[in-house]
């Protein structure tokens, strides 16, 4: 459990150094790093980049591919955290059409950029080709079930130490690189818990890739499967999860 321990240490220190960095710099202004949450209140959103730096350097200490893809996830969160501030369509189902009807929305861009960045990571990863397909769904999927589930304050965070868990129960890269997802979402969750703060779609998909990148490292052909289907049924359930996650709260 040394590892791990090192692994969930790190991403937790260097998620709060980041976000003090942050807050002292507000590079763009302080306007641009608060929003008004579902009550009104002003939350920042130092927590959102600070999160997805220290889960891609975790993941990426065990494998510089994973730690890629989960940069990549954080970027097009940020993206669509930015440009689509506002738009209140969430998932697939909302952004395909719109694309269809040649509007290239913010949630597009995240969506094909996230599934990318996945499937590439997959591909280095894993040697079978249906491996390196089934990798780069769980890692994309895994990035937007997270996002699915940020519905209410500190309920991605608490999924992503909930699901990543069990993978600390064994060795390996799998369980550093969930140790690292566990240690950002462990810095973050008071502040996310106190209203004080939120992830956003750029710690969402990052924290959720970086889950994605664990599961990927710690399962072969069997698991992938059941990952995979899992991950595409909340897909294509978007609306429930979110539903699910929402009135969970209390």
């Amino acid at each position: 459990m040394i590892k791990q321990a090192v692994s969930f240490g790190l991403s937790a220190t260097l998620t709060r150094a980041a976000v003090a960095a942050l807050r002292a710099k507000a590079p763009g202004g302080r306007d641009r790093w608060e929003r008004k949450n579902y009550e009104g209140r002003t939350v920042e959103l130092y927590a959102g980049p600070a999160s997805a730096l220290a889960a891609a350097v975790a993941v990426g200490r065990v494998a510089p591919a994973a730690g890629v893809a989960v940069a990549v996830a954080g970027a097009c969160g940020a993206y669509d955290d930015v440009v689509g501030d506002g738009d209140p369509r969430r998932g697939f189902r909302a952004h395909l059409p719109a694309l269809r009807d040649g509007e290239v929305t913010s949630g597009a861009v995240k969506l094909f950029g996230v599934s990318a960045a996945g499937l590439v990571a997959g591909a280095v990863l894993k040697e079978r080709p249906l491996d390196k397909l089934l990798a780069g769904v769980v890692i994309a999927g895994a990035a937007h079930f997270v996002n699915l589930v940020d519905v209410w304050p500190g309920r991605a965070a608490a999924a992503v130490l909930a699901l990543g868990a069990p993978g600390l129960l064994r060795s390996g890269p799998g369980a550093e690189s969930a140790a690292g997802a566990m240690g950002a979402a462990a810095a973050v969750l008071p502040d996310d818990l106190g209203e004080r703060a939120m992830i956003g779609d750029t710690g969402a998909h990052a924290l959720g890739a970086a889950l994605g990148a664990a599961v990927v490292a710690g399962n072969g052909r069997a698991g992938l499967v059941a990952h995979a289907a899992a991950v595409v049924a909340a897909a294509v359930y978007g609306d429930k999860v979110s539903e699910v996650a929402r009135r969970a709260v209390g």
